[in-house]
Formats: structure tokens, sequence, C-alpha cells
């Protein structure tokens, strides 16, 4: 649906690269330029070695392609290990944009050699031929619900799902897809099935505020002629312009909601316990913080209370 996208778990082939010194330029200077590259200097016939090489290849499997092994035999191809100063074995050293960046030598624990890659992943900023293409991926999917082509969206995200079942971009993505298609108890069904994983991850707390706010405003659905009625006789009629947001909202017309609870705001600050200025840090949580009407709003919102 979007394109070529690499498998969700790169085989051993792909990870995991046998080197030599006449293809040492190739297989971790010129390649760690595209990702991180751990060379893995050991002997398959020492336990310690063949441990670490088994570690580094489970590591780079979970790395969606943003670490790669380059494997050197010291034995066989001992003049490498000389020219990078490595005395013993097993010994690791990261390449990144064609340099070493760090390294450790000896039997370091599984969970030591994680929390090192993973930190090194981190700062140097490596993605995987995986990552890229998943972010593309959202870039399309979002551009397609921004023009409401809600079920190209929607395949693209099921897409990344089948290949990436815990993947929280996607699994949002899917979610917010129901909700523009007015699927609320679908929506609400697929939010209370997420896995643990995803349930608790960041991507997931816009669409999260969205469902809640569809849920909120589904009751005032196709009442706010009555509400503005209301809102005109009585401006100082908190509830009725409350609601009125609600309703608005629910109808599509985001604008002019954003503006009742900011007049709101205006009128009466702290009225039911502040509930015009929740509401509206609700919108925008189910906006999106890049929103142009989110981030336009806010401003008006800090000028307000600021005032």
């Amino acid at each position: 649906m979007f394109g070529s996208m690499p498998s969700a778990e790169p085989s051993a082939n792909e990870s995991v690269k046998a080197v030599t010194a006449a293809t040492f330029k190739a297989d971790v200077i010129d390649a760690s330029k595209q990702a991180l590259v751990l060379v893995d200097f050991g002997t398959p016939r020492d336990s310690l070695c063949a441990q670490m090489s088994a570690m580094l290849e489970k590591i780079a499997r979970a790395s969606k392609g943003a670490v790669k092994i380059a494997r050197i035999d010291v034995e066989r191809d001992a003049a490498v290990a000389q020219q990078l100063g490595v005395r013993s074995a097993p010994s690791v050293f990261a390449f990144y944009q064609g340099r070493p960046v760090d390294g450790f030598s000896g039997a370091v624990p599984e969970a030591q050699v994680k929390a090192w890659v993973d930190q090194l992943v981190r700062t140097t900023g490596a993605k995987g031929a995986e990552e890229v293409g998943f972010e593309t991926a959202y870039r399309q999917a979002e551009e397609s619900l921004a023009a409401g082509d809600v079920s190209r969206a929607a395949a693209i995200y099921a897409d990344i799902l089948e290949m990436e079942p815990s993947n929280a971009t996607a699994y949002a993505g899917a979610v917010r897809c129901l909700l523009h298609e007015g699927e609320l108890a679908r929506a609400r069904a697929m939010l209370d099935a997420a896995p643990a994983d995803v349930a608790k991850d960041k991507a997931m707390d816009s669409v999260r505020a969205a469902a809640e706010l569809a849920e909120q405003a589904e009751a005032g659905r196709g009442q706010s002629a009555a509400l503005e009625e209301a809102v005109e006789k009585n401006p100082d009629d908190h509830q009725a312009r409350f609601d009125l947001a609600l309703a608005l909202y629910a109808e599509g017309q985001r604008e002019k909601a954003v503006d009742h609870l900011l007049d709101l705001v205006k009128r009466a600050r702290s009225w039911n316990d502040d509930a015009a200025r929740k509401q509206l840090v609700k919108f925008f949580e189910a906006m999106g913080l890049s929103d142009p009407l989110t981030i336009s709003s806010r401003k008006r919102l800090s000028s307000v209370l600021f005032s």
C-alpha cells in the first residue's frame, strides 16, 4: 500500500556479516554511514566469544536495522585486530559515520551490552532502513488523513501493524481513523484491547484524549442550534456555552468550539473548577500539538490567562 517495506525481522544475513581485511572498508566503514556497525572481534572456538556473538546478533535483530554486526575472526584476520589495537577477545568496537565511536573488551552481561548499544543508538541517531521506511509510511498516512482519505490512511496503518503488531504509532493511527469515520464503539474497543506496551506509549495519549472527547461530545451532537439560541439569550449562561462548545466540536466546527471556550475563560475563568481551560487542553491533546489550530489557540489561551 505504501511501497516496499523491509521485513519486520531482519534475517541473520541482513544484520550480521563475516568481515575480512579485504571487505572491512565496505562492510564497516561504508556501512556505518547508514547504520551503527558493531565490529565483533572473536573466535567461534571460544565459548565467551560465542556468547558475545549471540548477544550482539539478538540485539541487532531487535534494532529494526539500526544496528549491524561485522564479525571478524581474530585468528584468521589478526591484522585487522592489531590495527585497531584489539588485545583480547571478545572485543567489540562501534563504528558510525565511518569512524570508531566506542568499544569494550571481555565478558559483559547482556543487560549491560544492550544498555550500551541503546545509548549509542540514541547519541548517534542511527536509523535503519526499516525505521526510515516506517517514518515515510507514517507521513503518508498523516497526509492521507489530513486530505480526508481515511481508507488509505487506515490501510497504511494496517500494513505496519501486520509487520509490527506492537507499533504504538500505527496502533494510535488506526484508532484515529476509526474516530474520523465515526466508529466510536470500535475505536473504544481497540483502545481497551491495546497491549500493555502499546497502551503506555506516548503515541497513544492524543488518540485516547480524542476518544474521550468524542464520547463526551456524543451526547450533545445535533444540539448546537438550541444551545446557540440559549447563549444568545443569556451570554452568561456558562453551562450552555460549555455544552455548545462540545456540540460544535462533535459536529466538526472546531474553531467555533475553541472560540466559545476561550470566551468562557475570559468571562468566568474559575467557573466549575476551571472547566473551560481544562476542556481546551483536552481539545489540544485530541487535535495534536502540531495542529495549526492548537498552536494558535494555545497562544490565545496564554494571552487570556496572563493578561
